[in-house]
């Protein structure tokens, strides 16, 4: 238990670090011109050089590939403040889409590369930044690997609570991306999602209210049920959602 605390503590510390890392990143693209993304286009494909980098000023964005027998798998959504395309160095690894609509700015990447190349300061903000990344593709990887559909749902719903700091009961959450983006995420059918969906609202965890709003109504819970808590019980949670 201790153990885990601590590393509660350090993964809070390292998540506020990388906030001032992308922060101080983000100054590189102060002097760019913001483009209007509508939803739905293409900021940059799958397979393109990596010319460019892109800071996400607003919207949501999903990045995705597609595998050999034709299926879409997406590998990470952007939000406002983050940057797309940083550990590149050649070509694109996925297609960078837009979910809603989005405005972005672009620097080349040889600006970037002698800008961070420059400073100390940077550098390290780019370090921290390609630990981020590293992190979020570990949790993508044991989500797929080790958690069952109920919890992979959870644990993307409360990472996305987190995100736009959600703590009260009650708490409207957002959710921009459609169910067959989500599903397309998590490794389910949206079939899947949808069922998952209807038991959690039936447990009183999270009720959906419209295509792209949640209201969250017992966050411990939800947390537990992602398989991210060290005291999960199913009874206990039962018990706590029907109060």
């Amino acid at each position: 238990m201790l153990m885990q605390k601590n590393q509660v503590f350090e993964h809070a510390e390292m998540t506020n670090e990388a906030i001032h890392a992308g922060q101080s990143l983000s100054a590189l693209f102060l002097t760019s011109a913001t483009e209007l993304v509508p939803a739905g286009r293409a900021i940059c494909w799958e397979g393109d050089e990596a010319k460019h980098l892109f800071q996400l000023v607003e919207g949501v964005v999903r990045l995705y590939r597609i595998v050999g027998d034709g299926r879409r798998v997406i590998t990470a959504f952007q939000f406002a403040g983050d940057l797309i395309g940083a550990s590149l160095q050649k070509d694109f690894l996925f297609t960078a889409e837009a979910v809603t609509e989005c405005k972005i700015r672009r620097v080349s990447r040889k600006s970037f590369d002698d800008d961070v190349a420059r400073s100390d300061a940077l550098h390290t903000a780019y370090i921290f930044l390609l630990c981020r990344e590293t992190a979020a593709a570990h949790e993508q990887m044991v989500l797929l690997s080790k958690k069952n559909a109920e919890e992979r749902l959870c644990s993307f719903i409360a990472k996305l609570a987190s995100r736009r700091n959600l703590q009260a009961r009650q708490s409207v959450l957002r959710v921009p991306m459609s169910r067959q983006d989500i599903a397309d995420h998590l490794g389910l059918t949206i079939e899947t999602v949808s069922r998952t969906l209807t038991k959690l609202a039936s447990r009183n965890v999270v009720i959906p209210e419209g295509r792209h709003d949640l209201r969250i109504v017992n966050l411990a819970c939800l947390t537990r049920l992602s398989g991210d808590a060290d005291d999960f019980s199913e009874e206990s949670c039962h018990r706590v959602s029907l109060h």
